[in-house]
């Protein structure tokens, strides 16, 4: 058996085992020969060279490194790849259609969720899980949905504008009306508090 990660990493020893995997990512069949204390975080960006799924803290702190595991938001660096074996997993790169961005990735783009980006894959996809349970969340929904997926960059505000932006127009209903809306309960509500 040959290992899908020959090129970047030394064989394994021969008195360390190897487990064969065949996991489904982004609806694209993969099998590979791997050491069972391989990450799923390292799988990826490795061995398939989908580079999209960051890795951050390595502590499960940071969520930037969250793909879906059987359409489930999971903290890929610490899920081994060996437990997502006969699962589909999705990363940012699976969420566009050919040449059509995901409604998530519309709104981060619309009302910019983003600066540096490296938190961005993550938050995606915990907020792709989010509208694909609840298509209608509130904004507490959200920033519960995304309260694992840490921005060091952003106040959160444009990121949960994105997510609304992406729930409205999955619903078909006008984006840019319900982020005015949500925009201006933000205002009246900080104008309370004062």
């Amino acid at each position: 058996m040959t290992s899908l990660f020959d090129e970047v990493a030394e064989p394994a020893p021969d008195d360390v085992p190897v487990n064969r995997v065949s996991v489904t990512v982004n609806g694209r069949r993969r099998t590979a020969d791997i050491e069972p204390r391989l990450l799923l975080a390292h799988f990826l960006r490795q061995g398939l060279r989908l580079t999209g799924t960051h890795t951050g803290c390595d502590t499960t702190n940071c969520g930037a490194c969250t793909v879906l595991l059987d359409g489930r938001p999971v903290k890929s660096c610490t899920v081994l790849a060996v437990q997502a074996d006969g699962r589909a997993v999705t990363t940012v790169e699976g969420l566009a259609g050919g040449s059509e961005l995901d409604p998530v990735q519309e709104g981060f783009k619309d009302e910019h969720g983003l600066q540096c980006g490296f938190c961005t894959p993550g938050m995606m996809l915990a907020a792709r899980a989010l509208l694909d349970e609840n298509p209608d969340p509130t904004e507490d929904e959200i920033r519960f949905a995304l309260s694992g997926n840490l921005c060091r960059c952003t106040g959160y505000q444009n990121i949960v504008k994105a997510v609304i932006w992406a729930a409205a127009k999955e619903r078909g209903e006008d984006p840019r009306e319900a982020v005015a809306g949500f925009a201006a309960r933000a205002s009246d509500a900080e104008g309370e508090e004062r």
